[in-house]
């Protein structure tokens, strides 16, 4: 049996109309993309039975592979950067949470807000990570404690900006100058 007639995008999910979706993500089951979030090339998210949620303004970047637990749905809060080929299954991210590059988490963990896990990072089921941490290893572990939410909500923004830029066929618009001075206006206005 070949799937050739499948559609790209399932009909229970659910995408608000400011969200960016590149054409080649794949998404099937119970998922809901927040409002201003991108998913971008060749993302794969599925939610067989239990369900995924994206946050608003939350990116998830290229080869990512959301899926869920067997009792437990994946759930990413507002303003977090899932970054190149991130394994996410059947875990929970806080807001403003940016998870780096190939890193792996796993059914019942639980990411506090603000945090940064590291890249390559292998965080095994069920473990805890509190607010404000750096998380690096395999097996995962804390390594130190900073509130990273204002570079995370920039990060944010960059993509929120770019997937804007894209959906008008714009591919460059981080080389501008004008877009760097808003990164830059946004990092002050959250500092205060």
């Amino acid at each position: 049996m070949i799937g050739a007639d499948l559609p790209r995008i399932g009909g229970n999910v659910r995408i608000d109309a400011s969200a960016f979706i590149h054409p080649t993500a794949c998404l099937y089951g119970d998922i809901e993309i927040g409002p201003e979030a991108s998913v971008w090339c060749n993302v794969v998210i599925r939610a067989e039975s239990e369900r995924v949620v994206v946050g608003r303004r939350t990116n998830v970047q290229d080869f990512v592979m959301i899926h869920i637990g067997a009792r437990t749905g994946t759930i990413i809060g507002e303003d977090c950067s899932i970054t190149h080929h991130c394994t996410l299954h059947g875990c929970t991210i806080g807001d403003a949470v940016l998870v780096g590059i190939g890193a792996t988490i796993m059914d019942g963990c639980v990411v506090g807000e603000n945090s940064i896990i590291a890249g390559h990072a292998f965080l095994k089921e069920g473990t805890i990570i509190p607010p404000n941490s750096i998380v690096m290893g395999s097996p995962a572990e804390v390594k130190r404690t900073r509130d990273s939410s204002v570079p995370n909500r920039v990060n944010a923004f960059y993509y929120h900006r770019n997937a804007q830029a894209f959906a008008a066929g714009d591919f460059r618009v981080w080389s501008r100058e004008d877009f760097q001075k808003d990164a830059a206006a946004l990092a002050a206005e959250l500092m205060k």
